[in-house]
C-alpha cells in the first residue's frame, strides 16, 4: 500500500537521505511489479476468460508507468495530491472486495476455510518466497522517510503515517484475504491473472467492469508513491556524494528532480521487457530486505555508539532487534528456495562495490573529469536544472 504523503510542501523540492544507495536496484524493480499488475489488471477485461497476451500487458504496464513519470516531472504538489486521491481509491477498492466477502461468509460459505492450516502441503523452503510475497503488502511503510524534508511537521506526521498506514494495510490485507477464499479456493487463486477480477465474477457480477479499473488506478497510485519516493533516495545520495551530481539537482521552474525521475526511464523499460511479476518480485525482495535488515541493524550500533544524539523516534529495543534476526534470516533462506534469481539479485548489488570504490572512494581521473564535467553541463543546459539554493538538511 502506498505512503499517505499529507502536508507535503509546495516549496522548492528537497529530501531526507535514507543511507547509501546500495540497493538502488530494488526499488525499480518493485515497480516493475506494480506496473505489470497495472498492465494485468488493465487488460484483464478485454481478454477474459482467456489471459492478456504477455507483450500487451508490458505495453500497457510501460504506458501507465510513463504518465507517472511525466506527472512526477511536472509537479511535486500534484503528485501528492494525486497520491492522497488514489489512496482513498485504493481503500475504495477494498471495500468493494471485503464488504461482498463478509457477506458471503455471515452466510455460511465456510467451506473453503476447511483444513485451511494443513501443514500436509508445507515446504519449508519456501518460507522465504511466502515471506517475501506477504511483507510486498507492506512494502509503504518506510517510504514517508524519504520525503522528511518536504513533510509539514515531521516529528509528528512522520510517525502518525507510518503507524496509521500499518494499521490501515493489517487490516485491510487480512480482510480482503479472507474475502478471496471465501469464494475462491487455493487452486482458484493460484491459477487467477488477476485475483480481484476472478473474485468478482463469482461473487459481484455488478462489480467485474468495475473492479479491474479501481484496482488499476491503486496501482497507478503505488507506482506514483515509487518514483516520489525514489526520485529523492537519488537526489540526496548525489548531494552527499554517493552520486553523480547531475542527480541532486532540481528544475529551475518545476522544483521537480528532474534527472532523479527521468534515471527511472531506461531502469524501468528493461525490467518490464525482460521479467515477469514472480521473478522480479524475488529478485528486488532479496536486495530489499537485505539494506533493509543492515539497515536497522546500524541504527542499532549507531545507537550504542552516540548515545547522546537526540532520538525524536523511540521503540523498545526488541522490536529492531527481531526485525533484523528475520530479514536476515529470510534473506539468507532465499538462496536455497530461489538460488537462480536470488544470485542474480546479489550479483546486482555486489556490482556496485566496484563502482563505489572506482569512482566515488577515489578522485576522478584527469583524463576523465574534463569529459565528466563536459556531459554534466550540457545535461543540466539540456534539463534546465540547478543545485537547491535552500539548505533543507
Amino acid at each position: 500500500m502506498g505512503p499517505w504523503v499529507a502536508g507535503v510542501r509546495d516549496s522548492r523540492m528537497t529530501a531526507e537521505a535514507p543511507g547509501p544507495v546500495a540497493g538502488t536496484w530494488a526499488l525499480p524493480a518493485n515497480s516493475a511489479v506494480i506496473s505489470l499488475a497495472f498492465g494485468n489488471y488493465i487488460l484483464e477485461p478485454f481478454f477474459a476468460p482467456c489471459a492478456a497476451p504477455l507483450p500487451a500487458v508490458k505495453l500497457v504496464a510501460l504506458l501507465g508507468y510513463y504518465i507517472v513519470l511525466i506527472l512526477n516531472s511536472w509537479s511535486v504538489s500534484w503528485t501528492a495530491r494525486l497520491q492522497n486521491v488514489l489512496s482513498v481509491i485504493k481503500l475504495l477498492a477494498l471495500m468493494l472486495i471485503i464488504v461482498p466477502g463478509m457477506m458471503l461468509l455471515a452466510q455460511g460459505h465456510t467451506e473453503n476455510f476447511q483444513d485451511a492450516f494443513s501443514s500436509q502441503s508445507l515446504a519449508l523452503d519456501k518460507l522465504p518466497l511466502a515471506f517475501y510475497a506477504g511483507m510486498f503488502a507492506y512494502s509503504g511503510w518506510f517510504q514517508t522517510s524519504f520525503v522528511r524534508e518536504e513533510l509539514v511537521r515531521p516529528e509528528r506526521n512522520n510517525p502518525l503515517a507510518v503507524i496509521v498506514s500499518v494499521v490501515t494495510v493489517i487490516v485491510g490485507y487480512m480482510l480482503t484475504n479472507v474475502s478471496y477464499y471465501t469464494v475462491l479456493t487455493a487452486e482458484d487463486v493460484l491459477a487467477s491473472q488477476a485475483v480481484a477480477v476472478s473474485f468478482a465474477q463469482k461473487a459481484f457480477q455488478r462489480l467485474v467492469s468495475v473492479i479491474p479499473i479501481l484496482v488499476a488506478l491503486s496501482c497507478f497510485g503505488t507506482m506514483n508513491g515509487g518514483i516520489f519516493t525514489f526520485s529523492r533516495t537519488l537526489f540526496v545520495a548525489s548531494r552527499e556524494g554517493q552520486w553523480p551530481p547531475l542527480f541532486s539537482m532540481i528544475h529551475i521552474r518545476r522544483h521537480t528532480p528532474l534527472p532523479a525521475v527521468m534515471l527511472m526511464l531506461p531502469l524501468i523499460t528493461a525490467m518490464v521487457c525482460v521479467g515477469d511479476i514472480y521473478h522480479l518480485l524475488n529478485f528486488f525482495s532479496f536486495s530489499r530486505w537485505l539494506f533493509i535488515g543492515l539497515a536497522t541493524l546500524g541504527l542499532i550500533i549507531h545507537r550504542y555508539r552516540h548515545p547522546e544524539l537526540p532520538r525524536p523516534f523511540k521503540v523498545p529495543l526488541f522490536i529492531p532487534v527481531s526485525f533484523t534476526v528475520i530479514c536476515l534470516f529470510a534473506v539468507g533462506m532465499s538462496f536455497y528456495s530461489d538460488p537462480v534469481y536470488v544470485s542474480i539479485g546479489c550479483a546486482m548489488v555486489l556490482s556496485g562495490f566496484p563502482v563505489y570504490f572506482l569512482v566515488i572512494s577515489r578522485p576522478i581521473p584527469d583524463c576523465c573529469r574534463t569529459t565528466f564535467y563536459y556531459l554534466t553541463f550540457k545535461l543540466q543546459v539540456l534539463l534546465e536544472v540547478v543545485r537547491q539554493e535552500i539548505r533543507t538538511y
